[in-house]
């Protein structure tokens, strides 16, 4: 992976007095905050179909002044606010949800069902959180818009389409987002999740999740009888060993202490249950810190699907598809430690936490990638008594992708906004900043 450091000079920039954001600056702003994100959790729209989220969102930003541009890699969003010489400096949030079904029991739980890119009727459901990103930057971009003497440069707004299915980042680029638009001197991004109680932050310097990538396996065998399985070559006994072979490359093949992870998410098969079928897919992802690591248990795949197929006599090699791939994200050092201190005088030093790199991935890196130094930092969404009950007990609360994931939403709102205003407001002051 390529790193960028930080521009050094951009350390030396001293920031105005007015970095963290007033308790009236904040009430001002949250009840529409917390309106589009009952609206946006109500009405959840899956990967590259974001067409009435990226409108909603897209509409409030041109309320509050921005220079928008909407259908930028599909569906994305992109707002611009000049305000003077300056650095730019750009925020970013997702705008897709997920194929899950909502088993949260709040009141303005998701009921929608939509189509998949291959047809199938799926329920959807906002279990990432991108909701709350979006309603955060909201009350962040009205802040800033209301507030332009407190800084001055160029803000840039990003709603990224399709970051579930890790395309989105990508297609923005490719159409010119960073030669159409302008380029940022920075970018800052956050996630919430269950990992931090609402009210706290966390800062991980240097690689803060990892590597990504999507395998799909069509396994081939000889359908027949479900009561002569002689006269058959079973696809579904093929990929039953396939499946625990491959967890063996983690136990066995990795170096311990290195980190891979193995999952297969699906299996699809059959029709009927006296019917061998003639073919079994199976759905991977795989994540890794490491690229050697990634590079031997991709190899190891290969090579244990192979095998098996060729093991149970299958006449034909089962087909191996590597469709969609991310890298990690790299958090640059010295700008994760330029903003631990607006960050702990917004939330108070007890609520910015170091923590340690993630498994998820996401492909905020294609932006990093490009030549933009980032900080993507955690934003704390569970109820903080429900976590520290479960801190002591065996279960652990619902993650990011369950169907019970929900943010502990008013807590978790505010302190995105002021998390993100403070930020964007210590890069966007100073004199001397690169133009």
């Amino acid at each position: 992976m390529k790193v960028q450091l930080f521009v050094p000079f951009f350390l030396a920039i001293s920031a105005c007095a007015q970095t963290v954001a007033t308790p009236k600056e904040v009430e001002a702003v949250y009840p529409a905050a917390r309106e589009m994100y009952v609206d946006l959790h109500q009405n959840p729209e899956l990967s590259a179909h974001e067409t009435q989220t990226a409108s909603k969102l897209a509409t409030r930003l041109r309320e509050l002044g921005y220079e928008v541009t909407e259908k930028v890699g599909g569906t994305g969003v992109v707002a611009i606010m000049k305000n003077g010489a300056g650095p730019t400096v750009m925020l970013r949030t997702e705008l897709d949800a997920l194929p899950v079904e909502e088993k949260t029991g709040l009141s303005y739980a998701s009921k929608v069902h939509a189509k998949d890119d291959s047809g199938r009727d799926v329920p959807v459901m906002h279990a990432c959180g991108h909701d709350l990103h979006m309603a955060v930057l909201l009350g962040t971009a009205a802040i800033m818009a209301h507030s332009k003497e407190s800084w001055h440069g160029t803000l840039m707004l990003i709603g990224q389409p399709a970051e579930e299915t890790v395309g989105g980042a990508e297609r923005m680029i490719a159409e010119g987002l960073f030669t159409r638009f302008t380029k940022p001197s920075v970018g800052i991004a956050l996630h919430v999740g269950n990992n931090l109680p609402a009210g706290q932050v966390g800062i991980t310097p240097g690689v803060y999740n990892t590597n990504s990538d999507s395998i799909r396996i069509t396994i081939y065998g000889k359908g027949g009888h479900g009561s002569q399985p002689h006269t058959t070559i079973d696809p579904i006994v093929i990929a039953a060993r396939t499946i625990l072979a491959l967890q063996t490359i983690a136990s066995r093949e990795v170096k311990p202490g290195e980190m891979v992870v193995v999952t297969v998410g699906y299996i699809r098969s059959g029709t009927k249950n006296n019917i061998i079928p003639d073919q079994a897919e199976l759905g991977l992802t795989v994540r890794s810190y490491n690229a050697d690591v990634r590079k031997q248990a991709l190899a190891a795949i290969t090579r244990i699907t192979k095998g098996e197929a060729l093991a149970a006599g299958a006449t034909k090699e089962p087909l191996i598809e590597h469709y969609e791939s991310t890298d990690s994200v790299y958090n640059d050092p010295a700008l994760a430690q330029r903003l631990r201190a607006p960050l702990e005088a917004a939330l108070g030093k007890e609520n910015v936490i170091a923590t340690s790199p993630i498994a998820p991935s996401e492909d905020y890196s294609y932006f990093i990638q490009a030549g933009v130094p980032s900080l993507y930092f955690s934003l704390g969404g569970a109820d903080p008594q429900k976590f520290a009950e479960a801190k002591g007990a065996e279960g652990v609360l619902p993650s990011n992708h369950s169907p019970f994931f929900a943010p502990d939403v008013d807590p978790a709102l505010r302190a995105g906004i002021k998390a993100e205003v403070a930020v964007l407001r210590n890069l966007l002051n100073g004199a001397g900043a690169p133009q």
